[in-house]
């Protein structure tokens, strides 16, 4: 499964490199014995060219020198330019045997000509500082210098060897090239060993032994860029058919000398929708554009099918309220491209399981059994050769298509992997991941970690209801950690996440610099007013979450309790009536590219 180069591969990326700062420029200098010329960056405008030999130094020069792993790419903005290299990486695993890597460190290298800029130019440049500084905090980033992470292995396997011989950033499914706009500067100045291919999202692995036999589980998951963003502020599609959290998840088994894999999706529902923030807990949905869904729900599946095949979607949200007007308008407008290849199962999440019941699910797992077994799965023989094809996919959404879709994906996971497992002799015909404790264990951490791993980028937490995934059961502990993660990120989308939001459509080059999103941004002295409100509200409500928790069994203090609580929520409700939007943190940018 290596990728093979034919007589004239691409150059080798460059793996590591020695930065040293002078006062004029950067220069980078590999020292992975790959080349001999060095990379150097006047820090006045931020013009790139080879060179042969480092500047210069006199007595008085001391430039600052660190070992840094790539050059992510380049953002061109008006004030400045800046490079964003990698400080950090950690090896965590292989992919089809090459070593995969995750950023553990990202800094910019400012370029701009800051002693004779304006003091207009001074305050855009600290406008976007924050920015930049929220860039860098950017985490679920992985790369390879030797495969292409962008496509699942079914995917490589059947590209030939002329386009396996590109570059790895040629081979690169844009929608998950994370840096593709940051590498376009690159691009230009043909800078082909600095082209770094990144994808953000997941890499999980384990390794077990399941009757004297090796068996190698990987989970990757590949987040999409095209409508990246915020749990609040990238809800539905675009008018293009690109669903807000959509990403792209590959389980692949490895064991006696077999490859399988299976890929299956989550997104939003694909339609123009929105959910605007107003410091309520959950603010009301909003349809847009009522008359363009069923267009737009069409390209989204007729895109998928170019990409997957057959496709069944999953809906997993409430038949009523908010969330049920949601279903209505998808199951309505998903009704005219219904077909053998297209269809659409809706399944009641909370109706049917609860808070607890999460073994459920065996109820929709009956629903797609058929299809899951007619499109199966991708498997290579112990000799390379193609035994099966997956000719289909599985789309999964709720409203975040975070906690119920990864329980529900780690569910159709677990049923392929036994599938597989059994098809190449290591379980018998009535043997489950189950009946072997150990590697069990390990699975259920390996999909609460991917569904964790991404919760973190769209929410600020890590995924609710994880406690059923990572032990099989609903557990106090996991119930109340999903009590103060839910108050988490109703903080960070009201009071942090437009500043992360703008941080993201900045790297990706969805941006208007000039426009503002609804309103004029609320002061800083009003911004660290309502802060406060809002930690105090928070603190209290987990207080008496907690004093009513413990004292549930004695009937007179709960009732105390609950009136208390009443009172308070009622306090919350008319703050929240009275000043609405203003106090949220919002996006300050339109989406323009794409």
């Amino acid at each position: 499964m290596d990728v093979s180069n034919n007589s004239s591969p691409s150059p080798k990326l460059h793996t590591r490199l020695r930065l040293w700062e002078f006062a004029d420029n950067y220069v980078f200098e590999p020292v992975d014995g790959l080349a001999d010329l060095l990379l150097s960056v006047s820090r006045v405008n931020g013009s790139m060219n080879l060179v042969e030999e480092l500047p210069q130094r006199g007595p008085s020069t001391n430039p600052k020198v660190q070992i840094v792993f790539g050059v992510i790419g380049v953002l061109k903005l008006a004030a400045g330019t800046y490079f964003l290299v990698i400080t950090d990486r950690d090896c965590v695993g292989s992919y089809l045997g090459h070593a995969v890597f995750k950023v553990t460190g990202l800094r910019f290298l400012t370029c701009n000509n800051s002693l004779g800029a304006s003091a207009e130019q001074k305050n855009v440049d600290t406008e976007f500082s924050e920015l930049l500084d929220a860039a860098e905090r950017t985490i679920g980033l992985y790369f390879s210098y030797d495969s292409n992470l962008t496509l699942t292995s079914q995917r490589l396997h059947e590209l030939g060897e002329e386009f396996k011989s590109l570059p790895l950033w040629r081979q690169a499914e844009p929608r998950f090239l994370w840096n593709g706009y940051l590498l376009e500067p690159l691009i230009e100045n043909k800078l082909h060993q600095y082209l770094l291919p990144v994808i953000q999202g997941s890499f999980q692995s384990i390794h077990a032994e399941v009757r004297s036999e090796k068996v190698n589980v990987t989970l990757i998951a590949r987040r999409c860029t095209r409508r990246i963003g915020t749990r609040m502020w990238r809800r539905g599609a675009d008018p293009e058919g690109y669903a807000a959290n959509f990403v792209e998840s590959e389980q692949i088994m490895q064991s006696k000398g077999f490859t399988a894999s299976y890929v299956q999706v989550r997104g939003s529902m694909p339609f123009l929708w929105e959910q605007i923030v107003d410091l309520t807990y959950k603010p009301s949905f909003d349809v847009v554009r009522v008359e363009e869904a069923s267009r737009v729900l069409e390209r989204h599946f007729h895109d998928l099918q170019k990409k997957y095949g057959a496709v069944v979607g999953v809906d997993l949200v409430n038949t009523h309220g908010g969330e049920g007007r949601l279903y209505e308008r998808y199951a309505k407008s998903i009704e005219p491209i219904l077909s053998e290849d297209i269809r659409f199962v809706h399944f009641d999440f909370h109706k049917i399981c609860g808070h607890i019941h999460f073994e459920r699910l065996s109820q929709l797992y009956d629903q797609i059994e058929d299809y899951l077994k007619k499109h199966k799965y991708f498997l290579l023989s112990d000799k390379d050769e193609k035994i099966e094809l997956q000719t289909g996919t599985v789309r999964t959404n709720c409203v975040d298509c975070l906690d119920r879709t990864n329980v529900t994906q780690n569910m159709i996971g677990r049923k392929l992997l036994e599938s597989q497992l059994q098809r190449i002799g290591i379980f018998g015909a009535t043997d489950t991941i189950s009946n072997f404790q150990d590697f069990d264990a390990n699975y259920k951490v390996l999909w609460a970690n991917h569904g964790d791993a991404i919760s973190t980028q769209y929410s600020g937490t890590p995924a609710l209801k994880g406690d059923f995934v990572r032990y099989g059961k609903r557990t106090t502990q996991g119930i109340l950690n999903d009590l103060w993660n839910a108050l988490a990120r109703y903080y960070l989308n009201n009071f942090a996440d437009g500043t992360k939001q703008d941080a993201m459509d900045l790297l990706q080059g969805h941006y208007i610099s000039s426009v503002s999103r609804d309103m004029t941004a609320p002061s800083k002295a009003g911004l660290l007013e309502s802060f406060r409100l809002a930690f105090a509200l928070i603190m209290v409500t987990v207080l008496f979450m907690i004093m009513s928790l413990r004292q549930a069994r004695n009937d007179a203090r709960h009732l105390v309790l609950s009136l208390m609580w009443a009172g308070l929520s009622m306090g919350i409700s008319r703050y929240v009536k009275t000043n609405g939007r203003m106090f949220c943190n919002r996006p300050r940018f339109y989406q323009s590219r794409h």
